[in-house]
């Protein structure tokens, strides 16, 4: 399989480079920020979103070889990274889009999928996934020259609610609790929650060191990862939230509650705590999305004051 080569030769004002340390981890979280400062709510990635796609990469895969980055000069403009579904996502502030980098990132794409197919087809035999927003049009149209088209399993609806309006009470269980995350002594059983909602997913193969390591990534916050501790002293439910301080947005997910623990009103719980401590730290809006057929989720959320606003669309291409 020939090496991917940015622009077939053609003249360009970036350079393209794969990941190499946590300073650009940093510039990808920067950038998210600003270009989001620049378009909407909508039209970017929520920073917090950035950073658990990041974490799945360093999960099961390597930064270093499924992450790229495009710069002009010592200015992040874009960047793309391939995960484990297979599936592509890339990011382009607005001054460059449709310049050239979004076509880069797909060939680059589709040059390592090949290459990993060819070295672990049962690893990567399935569909090459991406998605645009709704209202993205750019987007839905390069998607679908590139061969892709919809029908993926997770396409979700994208919903928002004011902080400034009051927030509903926190109720709970008796000998039930709601706080922050522990520091150490609880990473197993914080990693174990995540396993149990989200397997089989790639979302939940987290193991006890991964979530540990985690916790370490810049932008996560132990304050925003709320837990719901039942009276047993398992914690029962979360939600891990994120902040856009910039932008004044928080971010809720991933979250949920395991099974036995269900319709409960922990979930709820957890969330509500996450929107308070958001509005303490300076958010006027936050945003959480779940599967556009999910409807017990889409009716909790609506029941704490988020509305609908916008649909994720998941487009596949076939292996």
């Amino acid at each position: 399989m020939p090496a991917f080569e940015p622009s077939q030769g053609i003249a360009t004002p970036w350079v393209s480079r794969f990941y190499q340390t946590g300073r650009d981890l940093l510039q990808m979280q920067d950038m998210l920020v600003k270009a989001r400062a620049q378009s909407n709510d909508w039209h970017y990635k929520h920073v917090g979103e950035l950073l658990w796609d990041f974490f799945m990469v360093v999960c099961h895969l390597d930064p270093t070889r499924h992450i790229r980055l495009w710069h002009v000069g010592d200015d992040l403009v874009g960047y793309a990274i391939l995960g484990e579904d297979p599936s592509i996502d890339f990011q382009v502030l607005p001054e460059y889009e449709w310049r050239g980098i979004e076509a880069e990132a797909m060939a680059w794409a589709k040059t390592k999928v090949a290459g990993l197919r060819i070295g672990d087809p049962q690893s990567w035999r399935g569909n090459f996934v991406s998605g645009y927003r709704q209202d993205n049009e750019k987007r839905r149209a390069f998607l679908e020259g590139e061969g892709f088209h919809p029908g993926g399993e997770f396409s979700e609806v994208n919903l928002i609610r004011s902080l400034s309006e009051p927030l509903p009470e926190i109720a709970i269980l008796a000998g039930c609790q709601v706080r922050s995350m522990g520091v150490v002594d609880e990473v197993p059983d914080r990693a174990e929650i995540q396993r149990e909602v989200w397997q089989p997913w790639t979302v939940g193969n987290v193991s006890d060191e991964d979530y540990a390591r985690f916790m370490q990534l810049p932008g996560y916050r132990r304050d925003l990862d709320v837990v719901a501790v039942a009276s047993d002293g398992v914690i029962a439910a979360y939600v891990n939230g994120w902040i856009d301080p910039l932008n004044r947005i928080g971010d809720l997910g991933p979250l949920g509650a395991r099974p036995a623990y269900r319709r409960q009103g922990l979930t709820r719980a957890a969330i509500i705590k996450c929107l308070y401590r958001m509005r303490a730290l300076g958010m006027d809006r936050a945003c959480v999305s779940t599967g556009i057929s999910n409807t017990p989720a889409i009716r909790l959320y609506e029941s704490i004051g988020f509305v609908p606003v916008n649909q994720y669309i998941e487009f596949v291409k076939a292996g």
